[in-house]
């Protein structure tokens, strides 16, 4: 089959066709042209470079706060084991979804590749727990983004969390072209950040630090484990939080000059360097100001500077390039979050109002109405608990990506893949049970997490289930490679 740069079937969908999943209790409704011109985003404003740095800067918070709470779980052994599995994970599920993302390249990202495989009820349970993962990291960013004004010039609180939605979100209304231009300077000025930190640290540091907490008597407790085997577990969401949101990448696909060669591009090069900087900081900030210390801060890089060289102008310049990294996540994640709801609203599993687009064809709609409900939470002020149910909405997502890459590579092993992941369904399957492990690892460190995503997942199946599901959009794309496919595997058998 083949496809515009757009992502757009070239080819209508065949006389008689329906959309794959018209028989698993779904309806479908045609629409005029009139219906997807008010609904484009604006083609070929990305390329490969700027798809890294737009994975980069979706995870660049994650390296200045949250991911330090791991320590406190595990002592650094246990965070170092942690971090080396999600480090497995996310480049054999990156890799895997980059190879989706050549067959469906659209707004949808993980969810139009569910969509294709597990039909219009996967589709939707990967898109909602995308949704979910994308609403409430910005409002846990926002969280730390006070912290950092704090410690910057005494202020936190409400007044932070309003500048930050309110801006951020103007800019994502002015026009993407800006807005990834932005990310990209924002998401440079942040490895600096993580870059100065690091000559800093190195002359403080000393192995024995790392090893600083006392062993607990828990099973398998010792000076490398202190909280014993379960602690590895318990520190995989914090370990996470490293990568988290890296998987975002795809849903810059209608936007990318060459979707096919460039998101595999920004994906996997996105990876890498998170890699190499989680690295940098579990040996460094530690090594340096002990992992005891670290493993309780609101601040660490800074806090860890300061507790082995004072308060200093580099130190304060590390906090202002922090800020800028907060920042950074803040802002591609709130369009990760706009595209993601524009897709699930352009093809009917949502609202259809929210994936109307402005003048400078931004989602307007989609960006303000999940803002809304970000900036509620953000007055929660519970960073931690934020980033653990956001930590479990993208693992419920992984686990069903990877089920869809591997029932893909089953049921239509000749598909067009202009990028394969290597190794085939064993990489995704070793995504897979590493997504499952860390999706359970969130109750063990708070139950209460599983009853949130619990709730808030009911809200979304119900309105699925009893009014959208009735009224999907046959036009839209995904519901169009869906239709295209059964077309085909119809004519081959006859």
């Amino acid at each position: 089959m083949t496809q515009e740069r757009t992502g757009r079937p070239q080819r209508s969908t065949p006389a008689g066709a329906e959309p794959a999943g018209h028989t698993a209790g779904v309806d479908y409704e045609d629409v005029g042209d009139d219906y997807l011109n008010r609904r484009q985003l604006r083609r070929g404003t990305a390329g490969p470079v700027l798809l890294v740095a737009l994975g980069v800067g979706y995870v660049i918070a994650g390296d200045y706060a949250g991911w330090n709470y791991g320590i406190g779980e595990a002592g650094w052994g246990g965070m170092m084991v942690a971090v080396a599995l999600m480090a497995l994970m996310y480049t054999t599920m990156c890799s895997s979804m980059a190879e989706m993302a050549t067959i469906i390249p659209t707004a949808g990202g993980g969810y139009g590749f569910a969509r294709r495989a597990l039909g219009p009820w996967g589709g939707f349970l990967t898109g909602t727990a995308v949704l979910l993962e994308f609403v409430l990291a910005p409002a846990a960013v926002a969280t730390f983004i006070s912290a950092y004004v704090e410690s910057l010039i005494g202020f936190s609180g409400p007044l932070v969390y309003v500048v930050c939605y309110a801006a951020f979100l103007g800019l994502h209304l002015y026009g993407v072209s800006q807005v990834l231009k932005l990310v990209m300077g924002f998401a440079v000025v942040a490895v600096t950040g993580i870059v100065i930190f690091s000559v800093v640290m190195i002359p403080h540091f000393d192995p024995g630090k790392l090893l600083d907490i006392a062993p607990t008597d828990a099973v398998g407790a010792s000076a490398f484990l202190p909280f014993g085997v379960v602690g590895i577990w318990a520190a995989l969401p914090y370990a996470i939080w490293l990568f988290l949101a890296v998987e975002g990448v795809p849903l810059a696909s209608e936007e990318a000059r060459e979707p096919a060669r460039d998101v595999p591009r920004g994906m996997n090069g996105g990876v890498l360097v998170l890699t190499v900087l989680a690295l940098l900081l579990m040996l460094l900030a530690p090594g340096g100001a002990g992992a005891g210390a670290v493993g309780e801060w609101d601040n660490p890089l800074i806090s860890a500077m300061e507790a082995t060289g004072g308060t200093t102008w580099v130190s304060q310049l590390v906090n202002v390039l922090g800020l800028v990294g907060l920042i950074s996540s803040f802002f591609t994640i709130t369009y990760a979050y706009s595209r993601q709801t524009f897709a699930l609203s352009r093809a009917g599993y949502l609202p259809r109002v929210l994936s109307l687009t402005n003048g400078r064809k931004s989602p307007f709609l989609a960006l303000l109405i999940p803002g809304a409900i970000g900036f509620g939470l953000s007055f929660t002020g519970a960073g931690d608990l934020l980033i653990l149910i956001a930590v479990f909405g993208a693992t419920v997502s992984y686990v069903l990506m990877m089920i869809s890459h591997i029932v893909l590579r089953i049921r239509e092993p000749n598909l067009h893949r202009p990028y394969r992941a290597p190794g085939g369904v064993f990489t995704s399957g070793v995504a897979l049970v590493l997504a499952a492990a860390a999706m359970i690892a969130c109750f063990v460190v708070d139950p209460t997490v599983g009853l949130y995503a619990a709730g808030a997942y009911a809200v979304m199946i119900a309105y699925f289930a009893f009014y959208s599901r009735h009224h999907l959009v046959a036009r839209a794309p995904e519901e169009e490679f869906a239709a295209l496919a059964q077309a085909e595997h119809e004519l081959d058998a006859r």
